[in-house]
């Protein structure tokens, strides 16, 4: 056997010094056209490029459902008025990603595709899709995966501007159920996610306010004692916010 091809049992194996070019899949192909078109030809049919997209969105495979999820995201950046006008479409698809049940990096990006429509529709409402994104959005706070916590606390930090007096009851009964994992999140092992959960703290914090009752409590006795504790332990600034604004 050759010198230059023996190796010692455990060591690894070496590497070549020059990559090998890789190959432009068809797949890759597809979605580069789509991207340039959005990005150069004004003229191409939005509604045409959705149902290609739409179509994708449900292949058998995760590496394409999760590309068609990435152009939507690119279509949000590229033409935000056009995608406010086929706003029911690109909710259903990313509705669909959000809940797929194979692939976590297609719910990853559609978390991420969400995020950027939220952004780019601010005032519009979102219909019936926002019960199913904050129930699904509210379940991958506390995912074991890091970039899915992160990029639901994000998320779940943008539904508030989209509750309005419709969902604001559902949306309430959410929040309350979902503090104490905002709480332990505060202090995530991810500092980015800690510092996300933060942010959506502070947006879903009039969600928390107690009802006043009609009784002679006193101010101390209708606060949360747990979550003021917990508060001035690890964030006395949130708490203080929290006492400003009368939310506790």
């Amino acid at each position: 056997m050759d010198q230059t091809q023996r190796r010692i049992p455990g060591q690894p194996l070496s590497m070549p010094t020059t990559q090998p070019k890789k190959k432009r899949t068809p797949m890759m192909s597809f979605f580069s056209k789509i991207s340039w078109k959005l990005r150069f030809q004004k003229r191409e049919h939005l509604k045409n490029v959705l149902y290609i997209l739409a179509e994708r969105a449900r292949d058998p495979s995760a590496k394409k459902r999760r590309m068609a999820v990435r152009c939507l995201g690119t279509m949000a950046r590229e033409n935000p008025d056009k995608v406010r006008k086929y706003k029911k479409i690109v909710l259903d698809l990313l509705v669909r990603g959000l809940y797929d049940p194979m692939s976590a990096e297609v719910i990853h990006e559609s978390l991420k595709t969400l995020t950027i429509i939220l952004g780019k529709i601010q005032g519009k409402g979102l219909g019936s899709f926002f019960i199913d994104i904050t129930l699904q959005t509210r379940m991958l706070l506390d995912d074991e995966n890091d970039s899915l916590r992160y990029s639901a606390s994000v998320l779940f930090g943008q539904l508030p501007a989209f509750a309005g007096r419709k969902w604001k009851k559902f949306f309430t009964s959410q929040v309350r159920q979902t503090r104490d994992s905002l709480l332990i999140h505060l202090q995530d092992r991810n500092p980015q996610v800690a510092k996300a959960c933060k942010a959506t703290f502070r947006a879903c914090s009039p969600y928390l306010r107690q009802r006043k009752e009609r009784s002679f409590q006193s101010e101390d006795d209708g606060r949360n004692p747990k979550l003021c504790r917990q508060l001035s332990l690890y964030h006395p600034e949130l708490l203080q916010y929290f006492y400003a604004n009368k939310i506790l």
